[in-house]
């Protein structure tokens, strides 16, 4: 089976759009990645020192490498942009771009002399792309936030716990940076709508600005949350492993140790799972009757479950679900998914040559383009990597133009 997917036969579907990143953490560079995934030239500014998020997670030899994802198919300009000579090399480089995307708290870019108005004054039709705590309007927009914060306000960290009463813990934290993500996604996709109505033929070819909340971007995957309080006053309470309207749904321990997803939700699949548990008299069981029945005793369903599972080591308790085509799988780790036949089927799990880490393990490009496939042309670049390249290429400046910004620290 390939590792990688089959070369490109047509250019990535963003090749041509050039995006002007503006960003440091994680929300605006997420969604400046994903769309440096499907071709777009991302230009990163960043300050002399780096992205912050240079410095997180694991380092080898003082590289982070989540950066090397984190910063993949980016060409990184080091800028002090307290200087006017940076600024104007950023206005310079706002007139040869689509986009800019940006992640400072609302009215930063004003103090900077950098606001919306200076920018379209260089590139008329502009789109920009604002990511914020609470958004760039209303009594919050000053408040300092990251993703953690949105998750909180957004309702997520409520919901990821064990129903209440199991312990007395404080809310746990989904593994990864999600409310950051979500927002990113979110602009990417505000992005390529704002494109499409400012580019198609007989299009509005205006300006569009777009202002992405973490708090909001959050808050909008609740689900029913909302109308649930709204309509029955009903508050939503954490569920620990399983769906509050659905069952049996959660993870089921297993004999060697591990944790077990099992989703037979529905009435054909509940009954598969009972006759392999060798219990087709469940299924018949006025308790188990019909979902909300299941609902109402799913703590006493997913004992059974659980007890019958922690007969049989992970393995082959896949076998037999898989075999009975029940919904299932173990809750992967990385080193499972690393191995997994699927994932490395489609090229989602990836070794790419890190000029500084060596081979390293990447994640694939989401979404899939089979017509024009999107690459992973570099790893996250060093501080400045391409500053002289961006600048003579995109801009025309002479070296010793460039040699200048560096004398007079604009430019590192």
């Amino acid at each position: 089976m390939p590792d990688t997917p089959a070369p490109a036969l047509v250019a990535p579907v963003l090749k041509g759009l050039r995006v002007l990143e503006l960003g440091h953490f994680v929300a605006a560079p997420f969604c400046t990645r994903l769309l440096g995934d499907l071709g777009a030239d991302v230009i990163k500014v960043e300050p002399p020192a780096g992205d912050p998020a240079r410095q997180w997670g694991e380092q080898v030899d003082g590289r982070s490498l989540w950066w090397s994802i984190h910063g993949r198919n980016k060409r990184s300009v080091a800028l002090d942009l307290k200087t006017e000579a940076a600024k104007t090399v950023v206005l310079d480089l706002v007139a040869e771009c689509d986009v800019v995307v940006e992640n400072f708290r609302p009215g930063q870019l004003e103090k900077l002399g950098l606001g919306p108005a200076v920018l379209r004054a260089r590139r008329p039709g502009l789109i920009i792309a604002h990511i914020s705590g609470y958004g760039q309007t209303g009594p919050y927009r000053d408040r300092a936030a990251f993703g953690v914060i949105g998750e909180a306000i957004g309702g997520l960290r409520h919901l990821t716990n064990h129903p209440p009463g199991a312990y007395d813990l404080p809310p746990v934290r989904v593994g990864v940076s999600i409310g950051d993500s979500i927002a990113g996604l979110y602009a990417a996709f505000g992005v390529m709508a704002a494109l499409w109505q400012r580019d198609r033929v007989g299009g509005d070819a205006s300006a569009r600005s777009l202002d992405v909340a973490l708090t909001e971007s959050v808050f909008s995957m609740m689900e029913a949350m909302l109308p649930e309080y709204g309509r029955l006053g009903k508050i939503k309470e954490p569920t620990g492993g399983g769906i509050a309207t659905a069952a049996p749904t959660n993870a089921y321990p297993t004999r060697d140790g591990d944790w077990i997803l099992i989703a037979a939700n529905s009435e054909p699949l509940f009954r598969k799972l009972a006759v392999v548990m060798g219990q087709p008299g469940l299924a018949d069981d006025p308790r188990f009757i019909g979902n909300a029945a299941r609902v109402a005793h799913v703590a006493l369903l997913d004992g059974m479950i659980s007890q019958w599972t922690r007969g049989f080591d992970t393995t082959e308790l896949a076998t037999i679900l898989e075999d009975a085509d029940i919904p299932s799988s173990k809750v992967y780790t990385a080193a499972d998914i690393t191995n997994d036949p699927q994932y490395r089927f489609r090229g989602m799990v990836r070794e790419i040559e890190d000029p500084r880490l060596g081979p390293i393990l990447h994640a694939g490009v989401v979404p899939h383009v089979p017509e024009g496939p999107g690459e992973i042309r570099w790893t996250g670049p060093d501080i400045g990597q391409h500053g002289e390249e961006v600048l003579s290429e995109v801009l025309n400046y002479t070296a010793d133009r460039i040699a200048a910004l560096r004398t007079h620290g604009a430019m590192t």
